[in-house]
């Protein structure tokens, strides 16, 4: 049998294998991705030792960045969480938006609040919010519910520091800076035709009540002010800033605007490495919605190690995700792979795509679907002259194929399901085809984009 068709074999088996532990098995996805990339690379030939060195390095080369920002992100968002801060900033959003585009407000909230918190975290923060307006204006629960989870849902697969596309970053070798301007680019026209958009349509036709069970409370800030509201933007976008900064220096020098031996270039490069970036919002939230909230050091160690709990299963699979594709490369079977698409004509970004859409509907998790189909597509495009912003599009079309038909495999869906309190086919009308929105919204926004980027 040729080589090139054999390692083809043996990757496409691999990727069965990873199915079947995970959805048939019920194996942890963490050991999953660790028995595939031992399959792969027992099975091309690749000598015990000189595998285990390859799982080693694998594991090493992406935790050494992942383990940071997603730890220091894990405890920004923990710091917004129970400051408050995720209230104050919809609640003012949606007095600025007024009454009749609060589903607006809702959207833009849900879309900042997931940059540095978790959305399940996020959406269960300010789902009491959603109770409360759709019980004041006699609205379907959707009219409120949808913009919140489309904000949330496009933040959380397009835009650093969130696990996700950090992770895809790191394995495609593809700027932060570059990630996030593209995941903004094409994440808030996701977000306003999945949110507002889809949601206004969907309400009209689905009326879901607010829950019996709910209870009101007065919903108010309390002493909350624009000051706090403005506090709370900056911390956010801070990091952001940070790293676009920095990118935007790196494009300078390169296009011959600014000298490279320039200091104050250095002290941009430094202060916007996402390391430092997220080091000094994290600073910043620890004193503004720590200390100065009225929080003791030992209170805010103990928000710190709650937050780095669910950081930790994020982190062992996206390294997982590392050793994955480091065996891919180390033992040809990525080069195979990226032969046979080559030999069928298949572009990068669109082969990006489908691999995370089959993965992400087998098994459910967009985090592995994402890692995953990073990993497989990383060995296809290391010898390719491609540009910084380019990785970047193939970055945010695995982010958005991860998105798509989420469904009872996905604990997404349950998590919809038992707070708006439906039926599994009114989460299957509301929530599934709101995430296969922006997932096919997204990939053509890239797929366009990709024509005038080089």
């Amino acid at each position: 049998m040729d080589q090139t068709l054999y390692l083809f074999i043996i990757t496409s088996l691999s990727i069965l294998l990873l199915l079947v532990l995970v959805m048939k098995l019920k194996v942890h996805a963490f050991i999953s991705l660790l028995l595939a990339s031992c399959f792969v690379g027992l099975a091309s030939g690749m000598p015990f030792m000189e595998l285990i060195g390859s799982l080693q390095k694998g594991m090493g080369d992406i935790l050494g960045f992942i383990t940071i920002v997603v730890g220091l992100g894990a405890i920004l968002g923990k710091l917004l969480e129970v400051s408050g801060g995720a209230q104050t900033m919809a609640h003012f959003l949606i007095k600025g938006f007024g009454e009749k585009r609060t589903s607006w407000a809702l959207m833009l909230t849900g879309f900042i609040v997931s940059i540095p918190v978790f959305l399940d975290v996020g959406f269960i923060i300010l789902i009491p919010l959603v109770y409360a307006l759709a019980n004041k204006s006699g609205n379907s629960l959707l009219h409120y519910a949808i913009p919140l989870l489309a904000g949330m849902a496009v933040t959380h697969a397009f835009i650093p520091p969130t696990p996700g596309p950090v992770a895809v970053a790191e394995i495609l070798n593809a700027p932060l800076g570059w990630m996030i301007i593209f995941g903004v680019i094409v994440g808030l026209p996701c977000a306003i035709l999945a949110g507002p958009i889809f949601g206004q349509y969907i309400s009209n036709k689905i009326f879901v009540p607010v829950p019996s069970h709910i209870e009101f409370k007065d919903e108010a800030t309390g002493n909350a002010s624009k000051r706090d509201f403005y506090l709370i933007a900056f911390i956010i976008i801070l990091p952001l800033l940070l790293i676009l900064i920095a990118t935007t220096s790196n494009l300078l020098v390169e296009t011959g605007h600014i000298n490279g031996d320039n200091y104050l270039l250095e002290v941009a490069q430094f202060l916007g490495h996402p390391f430092i970036a997220l080091t000094i919002a994290t600073l910043v939230a620890l004193y503004f919605l720590g200390y100065r909230k009225g929080y003791k050091a030992k209170q805010l160690l103990e928000f710190s190690d709650k937050a780095l709990a669910p950081a930790g299963l994020i982190i062992v699979i996206t390294g997982a995700g590392g050793m994955f594709k480091e065996i891919l490369v180390q033992s040809g079977a990525g080069e195979a792979l990226a032969e046979v698409f080559i030999a069928y004509n298949v572009a990068p970004i669109v082969m990006a795509y489908l691999i995370a859409v089959i993965i992400r509907i087998i098994q459910g998790s967009a985090t592995v679907a994402m890692v995953t189909a990073a990993g497989m597509i990383s060995p296809i495009i290391i010898d390719m002259d491609m540009s910084d912003p380019y990785k970047a599009l193939i970055g945010i079309a695995i982010a958005a194929g991860a998105c798509i038909l989420s469904h009872v495999n996905d604990s997404g869906f349950w998590l919809v399901k038992k707070y708006l309190d439906i039926s599994e086919k009114e989460t299957l009308q509301t929530w599934t085809t709101l995430e296969t929105i922006i997932s096919v919204t997204g990939f053509l926004i890239v797929l366009s984009l990709s024509f005038l980027i080089p």
